[in-house]
């Protein structure tokens, strides 16, 4: 699996995101493997909808029309909270009521009261661009759920393969690419005009009988490289067998299997309304802290005691 948020590259008054993903190739690698499903290779995306669905039950509200943009497989429809739901899905295969992108969303503004995305917008080439448009199609006082991959994600697959073709090709091709940190995560939904952000992470360690079985899952659900800047060459054997014996040799435990990283960043944002607490003007409280600590206020330069 590899993934990553997108930076904006800044050229005079120009701001373009650097294209990452082959959007093509991975529809194409989805499709394959919505073909030879392997069971129980999805968990990720299973724990990530289930957490998903936890949060929205802690808000008190009904959804009259929702969005699940790319999610894997059916996620607010057993929720009892959402009175109509449209799945789009730019891969035809999956089922979608509508096909379209993510990144070229075909709605209207003020669409929708509810969008969510499970495990699917790191993919994006311009993921700030995407979660703009998310915003514009939700009504005001809409609320927007996601979660994203971010962070050390897969990490120790990185580190080996970079050991491996260092040592046999004397150089590391981009094999999976870095994920977005947490803080930034936060920063980009911030600048689509999202209100009242709340933005955690929650790390997941799985464990494996070997870097080849953490693989076949990766390929079970279509989430292998599609960095534009990958190596096209077919990858070396020999670098191929070193990856897995630096990965046993620095990432296993003492029984011998060995762990992977998943760091699974949860987004939600509200489209601001008036309805919605602001934070107070400075000046504006109405209870001084010394009151609520049961303290005597004193001025800077007063000493304790005077």
């Amino acid at each position: 699996m590899t993934g990553g948020a997108a930076n904006p590259i800044t050229t005079g008054e120009m701001t373009t995101p650097p294209i990452l993903f082959d959007q093509t190739l991975r529809a194409r690698r989805r499709s394959r493997a919505l073909t030879r499903p392997v069971e129980g290779a999805d968990f990720l995306y299973r724990a990530a909808a289930e957490d998903l669905t936890d949060r929205l039950a802690t808000v008190q509200r009904r959804f009259a029309l929702a969005a699940e943009i790319d999610s894997r497989f059916p996620v607010l429809a057993a929720t009892g909270q959402v009175d109509g739901v449209i799945r789009m899905d730019r891969l035809a295969d999956s089922a979608p009521d509508l096909v379209g992108d993510a990144e070229q969303l075909p709605f209207a503004p003020g669409t929708f009261d509810l969008a969510v995305a499970v495990l699917s917008l790191h993919w994006a080439n311009d993921l700030p661009g995407t979660l703009a448009q998310i915003r514009r199609a939700l009504r005001p006082d809409g609320l927007f759920l996601a979660a994203i991959l971010g962070g050390e994600t897969l990490t120790e697959l990185r580190q080996s393969f970079a050991v491996a073709e260092s040592e046999i090709s004397g150089g590391a091709a981009p094999r999976v690419a870095p994920f977005a940190e947490i803080r930034a995560a936060g920063a980009l939904l911030q600048r689509a005009g999202f209100a009242l952000p709340v933005i955690d992470q929650d790390r997941r360690t799985v464990r494996y009988d070997s870097a080849f079985a953490l693989m076949r899952d990766l390929r079970a659900t279509g989430d292998t490289s599609v960095l534009i800047e990958r190596d096209r060459r077919p990858l070396r054997r020999s670098v191929l067998m070193r990856m897995a014996e630096v990965y046993a040799e620095r990432f296993a435990d003492a029984d011998g299997r060995i762990r992977a990283t998943f760091d699974i960043i949860s987004l939600s944002g509200w489209v601001p309304h008036e309805s919605q607490q602001k934070p107070l003007r400075p000046g504006g409280a109405k209870t001084r802290l010394a009151d609520a600590l049961g303290t005597v206020e004193r001025s800077a330069g007063e000493k304790p005691g005077d």
